[in-house]
């Protein structure tokens, strides 16, 4: 019961945005020239357990056309460890992203790749992005986003590591400006 119960919350979640937006459809969607930023952030805690994290993004992207965008993303994971030692951990990716537009709904896949780096050590990432963002005024969204980062200290090493990454998603809200939008 209290497995069904989680899903019928976790759907409400992911609907109650749609019904913010609506049926009409708006011109809010990116055009070609238009500029994004986008802020978001996410955590966890273990239940029974004294960890967890948190992680925020600050991104920056141009759009190429409707559909190619082309940005730069910084993150920063924090971890917190009751009893021991906290830890924290930057990413500096760029990233190219293809947009599918549906009016007031535009899903995208992507990928980046850049550099993970904290107070000890420097590393490489790479890894695939998807998410969806729900225009709810004309250059306004709502953005949920997911993303799997792999680690890397040599090309090799990248095929070593598949399976030993770290999963991110987050819920934010993102602004586009600037491109020239039909009347």
């Amino acid at each position: 019961m209290k497995r069904s119960l989680r899903g019928y919350i976790f759907a409400a979640f992911l609907v109650l945005p749609l019904t913010m937006v609506g049926t009409k459809i708006s011109y809010g969607t990116p055009v070609a020239g238009d500029n994004e930023i986008d802020v978001s952030a996410g955590f966890f805690h273990t239940q029974g357990s004294d960890t967890g994290s948190f992680n925020a993004d600050l991104s920056y992207g141009y759009y190429l056309t409707p559909g190619w965008e082309l940005g730069f993303r910084q993150a920063l994971n924090y971890n917190f460890v009751d009893g021991e030692r906290d830890s924290w951990r930057a990413t500096t990716t760029p990233f190219l992203f293809y947009n599918f537009q549906f009016g007031n709904i535009v899903p995208f896949l992507g990928l980046a790749g850049g550099i993970v780096w904290n107070d000890r050590n420097i590393t490489g990432t790479l890894g695939p992005t998807a998410g969806v963002k729900f225009f709810l005024s004309e250059q306004t969204y709502l953005g949920l986003r997911y993303r799997y980062e792999w680690f890397f200290h040599s090309i090799r090493g990248l095929e070593d590591n598949a399976d030993h990454g770290q999963h991110v998603a987050n819920i934010g809200i993102g602004f586009v400006w600037g491109g020239a939008r039909k009347p």
